[in-house]
């Protein structure tokens, strides 16, 4: 995603040119004036039929938005073709007409997809701003096929896909180009009760096949903010008030594999659901799930975690997704990591995630999700500028084998408030969240009872838009019984127990309280130049893992991005970024952690090619890592350097090719990796598309930790060993749409990765001595040092979806899911050929699903 532009990139789907010609007038010819910003809206006496044509009588009479301008490649050029808007209104539905003029229809690029699925195509879109806060909105597409897609936008400019609208549109080609005629039902908007009302409004059109993106007004790239940037449609009068009552009842049945003590089996379920939306007021909406069933959602990528740290998935589930931006509350944001950590107060898959003490219990027949019995969300903006979200959810209490609790009865619960003031410039929030568990016996040594989390945060954006300081201060709060707080405090999250640490490590304490504190200023606006830096610390005792995402407490970053745009047209290229990025970790002690440079360039050719480079030198200086002895001491680093390039192809093509490759290098050269990535993209017949993704790595780590052990003498031992290690993956997607309503769309990915340990040694007393070979020394015990094992993991992941919009709002699902895994205690002597074949063989874990889902608007 390019810097400063956190939505129109999003929908771009690739690097773009256009004329490299400039606009030009005569020296003497004073400059035309700028095109109007805003337009009045016609009321309809008649609704328009929407059909694609302009032949009502409405169409007649609105006034034409003719003022289209070029901002992709460059900005504010002269755009290739003509393109036409009209607006109109009556009291229940907002009518837009777009007539994207074309010499050569039979030129126009379309592809027919699934609905919110984008295609390399010619695109109009309607962005809307209903409250006219200049800080949310909601997006409307259409390609020339008719595929639809839509999201709600929040801060000014980030995007939600996983938010469907019921709403209208038609697309026709014919001598003149496209035209696209859209009906947006004014109850899937949020706008306040007054008489007369302004909305924010921006179309956009894409032109594929010349690679340029037009708009009504100007969007500047430069400018800071996408919503703050929208033109006005004035003259809504006498709305009517909004429907107050939409549901989705489902209906499910599912048929899956059942693991028993004596093997496998099938079970049958039936199940009834649904989705509720009710409008509490104009700008209130209060969502809610009863029994949610998400089994058309894609499964997760294989992975094999061989770090201290939790894997981080992507929330996928539409209940969650949808929204997800009102309830972001970021922890580790950077300058450098652009927060694309995942780490945060609000991680919504902790909601319903699979039953966390089977694995204590040794449960090998616990379902693979707990089940939410409800959820709600109350969502919405007040006329004062204050955005209001509230969350809660209750999962049921699950029981594995022997009647054992696995999982408790648990409540989730989320406030978060923003207040904008200077019409969206500035913002001050705060959030809470609230996690309660009805422990028991079997899981009160294991689980917190209760985690609270509070926070506030803000952000300012200077006179000018070019400069914004934000920050953030968040304070938490666990509590549970004693073993269960020793187990937090000796979690890799924060490791208490490291010797040189001098941490309070307190087996008797029945609670942990901690902070974290964020500030980052930067330059966001400018033509050529931007820049961030930020400091954040969070103390040893912040824990947000009940309902949140962190990788490390006790820790200070320091970092500062510089970057330079060319976002004009050249001989060579249409687009061009240099990033310059260095940072600093430390304990909040003071230990080095890392310290770091890296550079990296990034170019689109005139042929829409787009090539990509960088490489970071790290460990400059003298630095620390602290968790490679697993919770025992910190440990000297040698630098290490990490070059890395990408090649993507032209999109627009039949055939796209990509490759990207990753190399790493450290510990004095005795640790590397490869990654090679390729990808091949496919289109038939503008409708059929797939991508083929395998995937390398070959990795040689000389200290792989293998964890602390304790001998007979009650004395721990920092264990590490050589790691040879291959990876291999093939993922698989394929999408037929038989029309833009009716779509079958298939995932799969087998997923290898195997290694060989060897000359396993031990932490020395002088972890921290400049020389590599004194900080290990030899481990005396030869059952392990002479068979120190490998591993070889095995998994198959796919999903077959066909899914029906048979109806506005209402569709059919039929999934099916499978599964399978294997892993033994060494790598094997097969290549990746007869290890897949291997994992074909092994026991399938079968879903069967149908869902229904039907649509009431009342």
């Amino acid at each position: 995603m390019l810097p400063g532009l956190p939505l129109l990139a999003a929908v771009a789907l690739a690097s773009q040119v256009a004329d490299p010609r400039p606009p030009r007038q005569a020296p003497d010819t004073p400059p035309s004036p700028p095109p109007p910003t805003s337009v009045a809206a016609t009321r309809a006496a008649q609704p328009p039929a929407i059909d694609g044509r302009d032949d009502d009588a409405v169409w007649r009479e609105a006034q034409p938005i003719n003022g289209f301008q070029e901002w992709r490649p460059t900005e504010g050029g002269p755009p290739k073709l003509p393109t036409e808007a009209k607006v109109a209104y009556d009291a229940a539905n907002l009518y837009v007409f777009v007539r994207a003029f074309d010499p050569h229809p039979d030129s126009i690029i379309t592809v027919l997809a699934r609905r919110d699925y984008f295609t390399p195509s010619d695109m109009i879109w309607l962005f809307l701003d209903s409250y006219h806060d200049r800080r949310t909105g909601y997006e409307f597409g259409v390609n020339p096929s008719g595929v639809k897609l839509d999201a709600q936008i929040y801060n000014d400019g980030n995007e939600d896909f996983a938010w469907d609208a019921v709403w209208e549109v038609a697309t026709r080609v014919d001598s003149l180009g496209w035209s696209a005629e859209f009906r947006i039902p004014l109850s899937q908007l949020r706008y306040g009760r007054q008489r007369s009302h302004t909305f924010g409004l921006t179309v956009d059109r894409d032109l594929y096949r010349y690679a340029q993106r037009v708009s009504w007004p100007l969007f500047r790239q430069s400018k800071a903010g996408f919503v703050s940037q929208f033109g006005e449609i004035s003259g809504l009068d006498d709305l009517e008030a909004p429907r107050r009552l939409e549901a989705a009842p489902y209906f499910v049945t599912k048929n899956v594999s059942e693991f028993t003590k004596t093997g496998i089996g099938r079970t049958q379920d039936v199940a009834a659901g649904g989705d509720l939306k009710y409008r509490v007021a104009s700008n209130l909406t209060l969502d809610a799930t009863f029994n949610p069933d998400f089994g058309q959602v894609e499964a997760d990528p294989g992975v094999l975690n061989l770090s201290a740290f939790e894997t981080f998935f992507s929330e996928r589930r539409p209940f969650f997704v949808a929204g997800r931006g009102l309830f972001q509350f970021d922890v580790n944001c950077t300058a450098v990591n652009d927060c694309g950590t995942g780490e945060g107060l609000v991680y919504s898959r902790r909601i319903g995630r699979a039953p966390q003490l089977a694995g204590s219990y040794s449960d090998t027949t616990s379902p693979a999700f707990t089940r939410i019995l409800g959820a709600g969300k109350l969502t919405g903006r007040l006329p004062g500028g204050l955005t209001i979200g509230a969350l809660d959810a209750v999962t049921q209490h699950v029981t594995g084998v022997g009647g054992v609790t696995i999982e408790p009865t648990t409540n989730y619960g989320v406030l978060r408030l923003r207040q904008d003031l200077r019409k969206g410039e500035t913002s001050v929030g705060g959030i809470i969240t609230a996690v309660n568990r009805d422990n028991d016996s079997w899981t009160a040594a294991f689980l917190h009872r209760s985690a609270y989390v509070g926070g506030v945060d803000f952000r300012h954006r200077f006179p000018g838009g070019r400069y914004e300081i934000t920050g953030s201060l968040a304070v938490s709060r666990v509590a549970g019984s004693a073993p269960a707080m020793a187990a937090t405090q000796r979690d890799a999250a924060h490791y208490y127990q490291r010797p040189d640490a001098s941490l309070p490590f307190d087996t008797t304490r029945t609670s942990l309280s901690g902070d974290d504190a964020e500030l980052q200023i930067g330059k966001v606006g400018g033509a050529h130049l931007q820049a961030q830096t930020s400091y954040q610390r969070r103390s040893a005792g912040f824990e947000i893992n009940d309902l949140g995402y962190l990788q490390r407490a006790d820790q200070q970053v320091w970092s500062t991005w510089v970057g330079y745009f060319d976002r004009h047209t050249r001989r060579l290229y249409q687009r061009f970024q240099w990033n310059f990025n260095w940072w600093q970790y430390w304990t909040t002690a003071g230990l080095p952690e890392e310290r770091a440079f890296n550079t990296n360039t990034h170019t689109t050719f005139r042929n829409t090619w787009s090539f990509h480079v960088g490489g970071t030198l790290g460990q400059l200086g003298e630095t620390y890592c602290y968790s490679c002895s697993r919770g025992g001491p910190a440990v000297r680093q040698d630098h290490y350097f990490a070059p890395w390039a990408g090649l993507n192809g032209d999109d627009r093509k039949a055939i796209v090719p990509y490759f990207w490759v990753n190399y790493w290098r450290g510990d004095g050269g005795r640790s590397r990796s490869l990654s090679l990535s390729p990808e091949v993209d496919f289109k038939v017949a503008s409708r059929f598309t797939t991508a083929l993704i395998p995937s390398y790595t070959r990795a040689s780590n000389d200290v792989q930790p293998r964890g602390p052990t304790t001998d007979t003498s009650d004395v721990t031992h920092y264990l590490f060993a050589h790691l040879e290690q291959k990876q291999f993956a093939v993922t698989l997607r394929f999408t037929y749409p038989f029309t833009a309503t009716t779509s079958l769309q298939v995932y799969a990915q087998p997923f290898v990765s195997k290694g060989t340990y060897s000359n396993v040694r031990e932490l020395s007393s002088t972890p921290r001595a400049a020389d590599f070979g004194s900080r290990y020394q030899a481990y005396g015990d030869t059952a392990v040092t002479n068979h120190p094992g490998g591993f070889n993991f095995k998994q198959f992941r796919s999903n077959v979806v066909f899914r029906w919009e048979y109806r506005p709002g209402s569709t059919l699902f039929v999934v099916w899911s499978q599964g399978r895994q294997g892993s033994d205690d060494v790598a094997g002597t097969r290549g990746f050929g007869g290890d897949i074949g291997d994992l074909f063989t092994l026991r399938p874990d079968n879903s069967f699903l149908v869902k229904l889902s039907y649509w009431i608007n009342r």
